[in-house]
């Protein structure tokens, strides 16, 4: 009884997910008039026009690519630094100096990174990176820096140290310690972190709406705004956007899956 009742718990949970998913995409092939006359409904004649006037008559691909952009270049930028700093907290972990710096990064993720929206635009405003995209990718670094460091700390250590002291006798450097053993043994962690990252950074609105003003600098979800008109919005262009931006993450899922799930896992098995 037990475990009938929790099939029909997973089930119903299922369908709250999917709904919503497949009334995005019955919309994307619906037109503008059809989708108002009735929403929820499957499309009574599928057309491709939202999908064809995305990318002919919007500027999709220029903003694709600022978000790939800003986007890679911060997460590549983003896993050197925080598995350095997490590479130099696990070897200083038995003394003062790496706790401090840990205790540190731990303080910044108790900051929400909107009550630091006006100093940043201000700095950033004196520097003359507002509306710029180094300017977006330096701010988006520095936030998610603490959270990369934490995650990436709690990996690292779970490295067997043997192989490390066994580098060390063989007088290996603390870079090729580094680059040539910690690296490779914490490729899946790397890999979760980043995959994390990446939905983190593709997705953000707030700071790209704070610094970015050009319509040649939009990201894609600040782009997908303006869709929205003052008082009548395309549905089915809007969603035709939402699928194209969320498409990246998708596949990025398939191929890192593995990768994922051996993240998530590490240190399961550990006493």
């Amino acid at each position: 009884m037990l475990r009938v009742l929790g099939k029909l718990l997973l089930i119903g949970f299922a369908c709250l997910i999917i709904a919503p998913l497949l009334i995005v995409v019955f919309t994307v092939f619906k037109s503008n008039a059809e989708f108002y006359s009735n929403p929820i409904s499957i499309p009574v004649q599928f057309t491709l026009d939202n999908l064809k006037s995305l990318f002919s008559k919007q500027t999709m691909l220029l903003y694709f690519w600022n978000s790939a952009v800003v986007t890679l270049v911060t997460v590549a930028l983003e896993l050197l630094l925080a598995s350095s700093i997490a590479y130099a907290i696990m070897r200083y972990g038995k003394s003062k100096i790496g706790g401090i710096i840990f205790a540190l990064f731990a303080v910044g993720l108790m900051i929400p990174s909107q009550v630091n929206m006006i100093p940043i635009y201000a700095l950033l405003s004196d520097l003359s990176l507002t509306n710029s995209h180094l300017g977006l990718i330096l701010v988006t670094l520095t936030i998610l820096l603490p959270l990369s460091v934490f995650m990436l700390t709690g990996f690292v250590k779970t490295l067997p140290k043997e192989i490390i002291e066994a580098g060390e006798i063989d007088g290996a450097s603390e870079y090729r310690l580094f680059a040539q053993i910690v690296v490779p043994l914490t490729a899946p962690y790397l890999a979760t972190t980043a995959a994390f990252l990446f939905v983190i950074v593709w997705n953000d609105l707030l700071f790209p709406m704070l610094l970015l003003v050009e319509k040649s600098k939009l990201t894609l979800p600040l782009a997908l705004i303006q869709f929205k008109g003052e008082y009548i919005t395309n549905y089915p262009l809007l969603m035709s956007g939402v699928i194209v931006t969320a498409l990246p993450m998708i596949l990025m899922f398939v191929f890192l899956q593995r990768y994922f799930i051996a993240g998530a896992l590490a240190g399961s098995l550990k006493g």
